[in-house]
């Protein structure tokens, strides 16, 4: 659809996630796992291998998903087309997933930082050290590889030549921009 003239197309309103605001999440995630962790290391249960073993294995299956999803975006030889829908769940998926592991990051960095500080006397901490850096490496790959997904799900700029309004939408950073918000 070609929107009339004088006017400009939509601009897509999700806009890729700013590593500012992971960045945010994880600092903020480390000061409050500091603060925390300072005052009710002594009551706390030992950390749990699970949340490490969890984000490592969504790590490995946005990892493996991202390559595929960008070849069938695409439309590379030998690979089907892919369903819209599909793009946009992973896209939400990847999205939320580096938010998560961002704020996990910063957590398990704080948790991590505390117990090499102040925690070298305690029995538990040589107990919870090994599972603060496992968790502290899962969540920073998880980031990693959501990043990778989204930008993988990214729809590639219009061949030159092509009709306006067919084929794949130009979504390069500059298209990112929405600038006017009155009509939300």
């Amino acid at each position: 659809m070609t929107p009339p003239r004088g006017e400009e197309p939509p601009k897509p309103r999700m806009q890729p996630t700013s590593l500012a605001t992971l960045t945010v999440a994880a600092l903020a995630s480390a000061a409050i796992a500091w603060l925390v962790i300072s005052h009710f290391y002594g009551v706390m249960p030992d950390l749990p291998w699970l949340p490490p073993a969890t984000f490592f294995g969504l790590a490995i299956v946005e990892a493996v998903t991202a390559p595929s999803t960008k070849a069938r975006i695409e439309r590379r030889e030998g690979t089907a087309p892919v369903n819209p829908l599909i793009v946009a769940r992973y896209v939400v998926l990847a999205k939320a997933s580096a938010l998560a592991g961002a704020i996990f990051t910063g957590l398990y960095a704080g948790i991590l930082v505390w117990l090499l500080a102040a925690g070298r006397g305690l029995s538990h901490a040589s107990a919870d050290l090994p599972k603060a850096v496992a968790g502290l490496l899962s969540a920073a790959a998880l980031v990693a590889a959501a990043l990778w997904l989204e930008r993988s799900c990214r729809v590639p700029p219009t061949p030159p030549g092509a009709p306006s309004g067919e084929g794949p939408v130009d979504t390069t950073e500059d298209d990112w921009r929405d600038e006017d918000r009155a009509d939300r």
